[in-house]
């Protein structure tokens, strides 16, 4: 089955790499993810940037460019980010706008309502939140609020899964990935956002898996085909995340 890879790094040290609580992470260039995506049969995906590219949309810009179009960005800008180069940054294949709560490198959460509002109104991006779930009360309300809001790795943790399915019953998708770095009950959430919202759920390898406790594994993929039967499995694994991120705003 055909996979639409929700979530991916790329670690070029062509471009800037910038050290993050002094982690700095090895090589992953594109030709490595092919690889690995062709034996995945990955068709289409996300490419996040991390903690440790700030505010660089150098390296996004070529990797993009490497993947083709059934590829987009997950970039992390400076609320102070101009419309042309949002414009522009589309125009390159970007489709939404990060927030790093738990590691940093993008903007603060201050900026989150007012420049989540902003690159949706301008070229239709949504959001995605890198946060320990136990966190969204804080915030609740403004999340609830915004136009289009994803989740990073199922949220992180047990204690904060109420919080998440709140969310998801409003809408709000949720990435499920990095099953190696969660400390939560991967099954267990993986069946409570899919029965709240079928179309909730977008895979995603990981990959190549910086500072998680397991990188991922083949078997990441298998849970959910012995978890879902064929067509919820498809939509997890394709259908939801494609129409995510490739959708039309009117």
């Amino acid at each position: 089955m055909s996979i639409f890879d929700a979530h991916f790094h790329i670690i070029d040290f062509d471009f800037p790499v910038i050290g993050n609580d002094g982690y700095i992470p090895p090589s992953y260039v594109v030709a490595d993810y092919q690889q690995e995506a062709q034996a995945l049969d990955i068709r289409g995906g996300a490419l996040v940037s991390g903690s440790f590219q700030g505010f660089d949309q150098t390296y996004l810009c070529h990797a993009l460019a490497q993947l083709g179009p059934q590829f987009c960005g997950v970039t992390q800008l400076p609320a102070s980010t101009s419309d042309e180069d949002i414009l522009a940054l589309h125009e390159s294949g970007v489709r939404a706008l990060r927030f790093n709560i738990k590691r940093g490198g993008s903007a603060d959460i201050t900026q989150l309502d007012y420049f989540a509002r902003r690159v949706h109104a301008l070229v239709g991006w949504h959001s995605e939140l890198y946060i320990d779930a136990q966190l969204l009360p804080d915030i609740m309300t403004t999340v609830i609020n915004l136009p289009a809001v994803s989740i990073d790795h199922l949220g992180l943790s047990q204690q904060g899964l109420t919080h998440v399915l709140k969310l998801v019953d409003k809408g709000v998708r949720v990435k499920a990935t990095g099953f190696g770095r969660v400390d939560l009950d991967v099954p267990q959430a993986l069946r409570s956002i899919y029965d709240v919202r079928p179309d909730a759920l977008l895979f995603g390898t990981d990959l190549p898996s910086t500072r998680a406790k397991r990188p991922f594994q083949q078997n990441d993929i298998m849970l959910i085909h012995e978890m879902f039967d064929e067509a919820a499995a498809h939509k997890i694994l394709y259908a939801n995340a494609q129409a995510w991120y490739f959708r039309k705003v009117e």
